[in-house]
């Protein structure tokens, strides 16, 4: 390929290879599977979101892991987030078959950036804490999956500090003559009586391609087995509330292609998901007194619209290659809680604050990518320009009752938590692929970005906030050295960086947990981190192996802090900018093919959070440790599979004392699954393919570690199955 040999080549080789190196998916144009039925290590994944360049995963330097299309199939997943499990250094936040979302080594919420197609998916609305859904873009429209572990905020800008996680969707394929085709398909899920219909016709003419698709789902409270964990104790399996949702999906996708290479394309797509929770058990089956916590969301509508030029191959001295996408999308949602915590021990029974809330945003956001690829010499050069804006529009409403002495005291508050506000970012970037010598290719890149809020009077909120614009520079570096075809080193350092978004400036209320009141903090610093990660990676015909030591600092880090005193019963909190976070870890994976069809697979993580400035307080809020464990036949004409995958993850003590009803140690656990299935036979030219997995197969009871403050446990052994129709 371009990237793994010398850059030789006659000036319009180069742009003839680059062209053909680029054509897809810088706009949205993903390249068709491999052959399913060839083994996975002889399939070398490929990557276009740590470098905006194709490249072999084995080529790079940042860790990066790629989830395609089979695999997807394979493991049924309610949204994006469920395939992270199986990664090294990924964890997720959240239950549900819609609320859940990703960490990577141990960042979370509004520091992981999440994409669509290179595109921004976050927006500055969201609970620093929450991030953004993967679910808005529905797993059946996506093609591949790609985890950049570590910041890539040269290449996305803010947001970008722990990695960035991209959801590459399908799209039709361009070529000679007419054709058309398409998928059908069912899943039934055991846990919350799951059901969901999809499927999807693609074809082409002359240089036009286009497709339509679509899902509907309906999924009910799931429930979590009988057990103990920690100092949890369940004599019977117990419900999970509001942890269903009924959601469908629609996607439109047109593009045309001219003979140079040179297309556009547009691409509309629609989200809706009604009575979403992010799941809740009944405090009298937990120990202690435990507040009654419910957040759910009763309705969602996200809208978005995507255009985008390429260029093809161009005969210029600036670039070889230009592609241009914009975006307008719409996310409206409405936000429900219902909270009551008792005043304990010595106070009349039942006595306690309840608190109902209703919040309705409405937010806008309008974006924009421009890049240019030249190749000079020895070097691929990237930069560009890229642009976001988010319009956001809310109301809210409260009501406050104190019960249990005397006649029921209520308040109610139609403030808004937010004011109506924007947040606007602008971001020039450039990045240069340096061939140094055969063996020895270097990668540095840098940014600077602005981004300017600015709050708007608001009805209802009496408070004077003013605009803020800040700037940032971040860069990387990361170099990779060939020891040989099949071993190589790699070291990376960069600065990533992450803005204040408007709710942690402007937030001022009953936090969504419900247990204490937040004021506003309009003089927050932006986030930085400095990062810094070396290791390995081993690529044969019959093995693939990985290694990485990494740590990661975040200086200025945004965590809300007590200030005391109090506001309608509860204590005051703010967001303040902590001296820095510290995070090490290590990351190690290997997989290999044995004879027979099977494939072995293995990868551990670990990772270690500190507060710097206050060592003592505790920062474990995800897994200190975790094992996957893997093994998969597939017979030789790749029509039967099955593979069995073990998950454990390790006690973590590093936890707030006494913030959890599990205890002061959030114990080990271990899940056991087993899929299977059959793919590509054929009635007529009909192909069909069936799925089935069973899920948690010994029952266990356990909860992943960011679930474990409000005890959201994970559902109880279910069986999934698929079965499709493609032509």
């Amino acid at each position: 390929s371009l990237t793994s040999s010398p850059m030789t080549y006659p000036a319009h080789v180069r742009r003839a290879l680059l062209a053909l190196l680029l054509a897809g998916p810088l706009a949205a144009q993903p390249q068709q599977n491999a052959d399913s039925s060839k083994t996975r290590a002889t399939l070398d994944p490929v990557t276009v979101t740590a470098t905006r360049v194709k490249t072999d995963v084995h080529n790079v330097a940042p860790a990066v892991s790629v989830i395609d299309s089979t695999t997807i199939s394979k493991q049924l997943p309610n949204s994006a987030s469920d395939l992270l499990r199986e990664l090294p250094g990924v964890d997720v936040i959240g239950t549900g078959v819609n609320q859940s979302r990703p960490a990577i080594r141990g960042e979370q919420g509004q520091r992981v950036l999440l994409l669509e197609d290179g595109m921004r998916l976050n927006n500055a609305r969201r609970q620093q804490d929450f991030g953004e859904l993967p679910a808005l873009v529905d797993v059946f429209q996506i093609d591949r999956v790609e985890v950049v572990r570590g910041p890539s905020s040269v290449l996305y800008g803010t947001d970008a500090i722990g990695g960035v996680i991209n959801l590459i969707t399908r799209a039709p394929q361009f070529g000679a003559g007419p054709s058309m085709s398409g998928r059908a398909g069912y899943e039934f899920g055991s846990s919350g009586s799951l059901g969901k219909a999809q499927a999807y016709v693609d074809g082409r003419q002359g240089n036009w391609a286009f497709e339509v698709g679509g899902s509907g789902r309906v999924a009910g409270d799931y429930t979590a087995p009988a057990g103990n964990y920690g100092n949890i104790h369940f004599g019977k399996s117990v419900t999970m509330m509001d942890s269903g949702v009924r959601d469908h999906n629609i996607v439109a996708y047109l593009g045309w292609r001219g003979a140079s290479g040179n297309g556009t394309f547009a691409k509309v797509e629609q989200y809706v998901a009604d009575n979403a929770g992010f799941g809740w058990i009944q405090p009298a089956l937990l120990p202690g007194d435990q507040p009654l916590i419910q957040i759910r969301y009763p309705h969602q509508d996200f809208q978005k619209l995507t255009a985008g030029y390429n260029s093809g191959a161009l005969q210029s001295a600036l670039a070889d290659k230009f592609d241009v996408t914009t975006y307008v999308q719409r996310n409206s949602r409405i936000l429900a809680q219902h909270i009551f915590a008792g005043f304990g021990p010595g106070t009349p029974p039942g006595s306690g604050v309840d608190i109902t809330t209703r919040n309705w945003t409405d937010l806008g956001t309008i974006g924009a990518r421009a890049e240019l690829t030249k190749v000079v010499q020895k070097a691929i050069l990237t930069y560009g320009v890229d642009f976001f804006r988010d319009n956001s529009a809310n109301t809210d409403s409260s009501l406050t009752s104190i019960i249990g002495f005397g006649p029921t005291q209520t308040q109610a508050s139609t403030i808004p938590d937010v004011p109506n506000s924007t947040l606007t970012s602008v971001g020039l970037f450039a990045q240069s692929d340096f061939r140094v010598t055969d063996r020895f290719s270097l990668v540095v890149g840098g940014r600077v970005q602005s981004v300017a809020s600015a709050p708007q009077i608001t009805a209802g909120r009496a408070d004077t906030l003013s605009g803020h614009t800040l700037s940032a520079a971040v860069y990387s570096a990361n170099a990779l050295y060939r020891v040989n075809d099949d071993l190589s080193l790699v070291a990376s350092v960069g600065r990533g960086f992450r803005a204040p978004n408007l709710v942690e400036r402007y937030f001022s209320g009953p936090t969504p947990e419900g247990s204490a009141f937040q004021i506003s903090s309009p003089l927050l610093r932006p986030e930085t981190s400095l990062n810094v990660e070396g290791g390995l990676k081993y690529n044969s015909d019959r093995v693939r192996a990985e290694g990485y030591l990494y740590q990661s600092d975040v200086s200025d880090g945004i965590e809300t802090d007590s200030i005391g005193g109090s506001i309608s019963g509860l204590p005051v909190y703010k967001n303040v900018n902590v001296a820095k976070i510290r995070r090490t870890g290590s990351e190690l994976l290997a997989e290999v093919v044995l004879s027979h069809g099977v494939t072995v697979g293995a990868n551990w993580s670990n990772t270690k959070s500190t507060n710097v400035s206050q060592p003592l307080s505790p920062v474990g809020d995800t897994y200190s440790n975790k094992l996957n464990l893997s093994i998969g036949w597939t017979d030789r004409s790749g029509r039967f599979w099955g593979e069995y995958v073990l998950r454990h993850n390790g006690e973590q003590k590093d936890i707030m004392q006494g913030s959890s009803p599990v205890g002061d140690v959030l114990p080990a656990f271990t899940v056991h699954t087993i899929r299977g299935g059959i793919r590509g036979w054929r009635i007529g030219n009909v192909r069909q393919d069936f799925t089935l997995a069973v899920n948690n197969l010994a029952n266990t009871l356990y909860a992943e570690a960011a679930n474990a403050g409000f005890f959201r446990p994970e559902a109880g052994r279910s069986v999934t199955f698929a079965i499709s129709t493609s032509f």
